[in-house]
């Protein structure tokens, strides 16, 4: 098997080789121990008995342990329970035993037994992915196929070599295997595939493990870019995660799930989820598609935000000095002293603040004069200054009666501002 170990090691590492007794797992850790020394890295075996197969898996830990212990390769050995995971999480047995062998996996690696896992994955493996993959109605991603490299701690080093030079492998060297019978089973979708599809395929496409392992590697790269992009038209803003537009179709429904893993949604979306966001870019503004997790989507002028609804507005305080409790902010009030420079924040004249002023969210009818002259609604102007719908009922606002003074984070009003006759400034943010 021709593979450059340099890619993937880094000289002084110890390498976890995942050994099930299997064909493969056995090929692999047989080819690491023949480069170790080469390229400068330990070898040690990793085992995960699953729980499926009763005394037959048993007997197979038994036999990865006894040609270790022929060898003088150290053994990590764990157990676990794929059938009780299975029923209780109601995944299907592959699925609860993969979970659980990657659980083993990345704890070998955090807790200091080794820097990286090796898994024997081959382009057979790879073509198998990919047709799976395709059946279900994948995208791009799931045409990359396998990744030869997770996460930069479990390593595929095997995944363009085809199975029959792995075989091949196997009989040049005598190196001996145990044979999972439930590999065999064609009531598993994958091994349906394995058995019954790939090799019927393979009749008329002998290459076809390579020609997928290509495509695989196309697919990745553009992978890659695209999801590149997208990441970039996404960022927080306090607790709101929110999207840039306009972005073509195929950028921003990966900028959604993004955005969804940026609010702390890691599985369990949709593609109807994806589709409602998308639709909102070419919605007027304020339209909303509800998530879930209680997240709602809403499209505010040239972004797309992701935000938890409030429970309720924050009640009216008093206006005074120093720092204020607003709901779940903190408003500060800061006396200062001249010279300053007066584009730099919201400074205002405290003689003009009438002694009546509380500070509170909007209500009907409030009035803003702005800097500089003329008097407007205050929804027309929080319109005109494009600030997003769903939180003008949130922003803290300066106001006398119905006479708005000042919306913090925002502006001040003409009927505060400082001017020569000014004696006391204050600062508001």
């Amino acid at each position: 098997m021709r593979v450059d170990l340099k890619q993937f090691i880094n000289s002084g590492e110890t390498i976890a080789v995942a050994v099930s007794g299997g064909s493969d797992s056995m090929a692999l850790l047989y080819f690491m121990l023949e480069n170790a020394k080469k390229y400068s890295f330990s070898v040690i075996a990793l085992n995960v008995e699953h729980g499926i197969r009763g005394e037959s898996s048993i007997s197979d830990t038994q036999f990865v342990n006894e040609y270790c212990a022929s060898r003088n390769i150290k053994v990590i050995n764990y157990a676990v329970n794929s059938l009780e995971k299975a029923k209780k999480e109601k995944l299907s047995v592959e699925q609860a035993a993969r979970i659980l062998r990657y659980e083993c996996f990345f704890d070998a690696i955090n807790s200091g037994k080794c820097d990286k896992v090796a898994t024997a994955h081959h382009a057979g493996d790879n073509l198998e992915s990919l047709l799976f993959n395709i059946l279900r109605g994948t995208g791009i991603k799931g045409a990359s196929g396998i990744n030869e490299n997770f996460n930069g701690k479990i390593i595929r080093p095997i995944l363009s070599v085809t199975k029959s030079e792995i075989e091949e492998y196997l009989d040049k060297n005598a190196i001996p295997y145990v044979t999972d019978e439930t590999n065999l089973d064609t009531e598993y979708t994958r091994n349906y595939l394995r058995h019954e599809v790939i090799p019927k395929i393979k009749q008329i496409f002998p290459d076809a493990e390579r020609s997928a392992t290509r495509l695989t590697e196309i697919a990745k790269l553009e992978n890659d870019y695209l999801d590149g992009i997208a990441i970039s038209a996404v960022y927080n803003e306090g607790d709101t995660v929110k999207i840039r537009l306009p972005l073509h179709p195929a950028i921003l429904s990966r900028a959604v799930i993004f955005a969804l893993k940026n609010m702390g949604v890691k599985k369990d979306w949709e593609k109807s989820h994806i589709d409602g966001v998308c639709a909102l870019a070419a919605s007027k503004n304020g339209a909303k598609a509800s998530l879930l997790l209680g997240i709602t989507a809403i499209k505010e002028y040239d972004h797309i935000a992701f935000y938890v609804e409030r429970d309720s507005r924050p009640t009216p305080t008093a206006f005074t000095i120093g720092k204020i409790q607003f709901g779940n902010d903190i408003l500060s009030v800061e006396k200062v002293a001249l010279p300053i420079d007066l584009k730099s924040g919201l400074y205002c004249d405290m003689d003009k603040i009438p002694t009546t002023a509380i500070i509170r969210t909007k209500q009907d009818g409030d009035a803003f004069t702005k800097f500089g002259g003329g008097t407007k609604s205050l929804n027309d102007y929080l319109t005109d200054k494009k600030i997003p719908l769903r939180t003008r009922n949130l922003l803290p606002i300066l106001a006398d009666g119905n006479q708005v003074l000042a919306i913090f984070g925002v502006a001040i009003s003409d009927k505060i501002k400082v001017d020569d006759a000014t004696k006391n400034i204050i600062k508001l943010y």
